[in-house]
């Protein structure tokens, strides 16, 4: 895990992550639910398709909308072990650990409030 200022610094510098913005349905979704109720969302997903050391569907098991946190995990390279990896140095093949989680969804939460 590195340093959330090195991260976004990362991000800011990816043509594909800058693509991505909180609009329509996704940001209704989040004004009208707020964003705590997200984040708890947020934590299930994670724990659901990012934690396991080996997810189901590795690099294709996050949806590219249809929910905020979808949106910010694409924008934030959180969407896969593949994109953690790379842009956070989380190893692939360990599940991840209860302060990997937290790191992700504070990840997430930021972006989310830039947005």
């Amino acid at each position: 895990m590195i340093d959330l200022d090195e991260v976004f610094h990362r991000l800011g510098r990816s043509a594909f992550r800058r693509k991505f913005r909180l609009e329509g349905k996704e940001r209704a979704y989040l004004e009208t639910w707020g964003l705590s109720s997200v984040m708890t969302q947020g934590r299930d997903f994670i724990e659901q398709r990012l934690a396991p050391a080996n997810p189901k569907n590795d690099g294709r098991q996050t949806p590219w909308r249809n929910h905020p946190i979808f949106v910010a995990q694409h924008g934030t390279a959180t969407c896969c072990r593949g994109c953690l990896e790379k842009t956070h140095e989380i190893a692939r093949g360990e599940a991840l650990t209860a302060e990997q989680k937290d790191y992700v969804l504070r990840v997430i939460e930021t972006w989310l409030k830039s947005q």
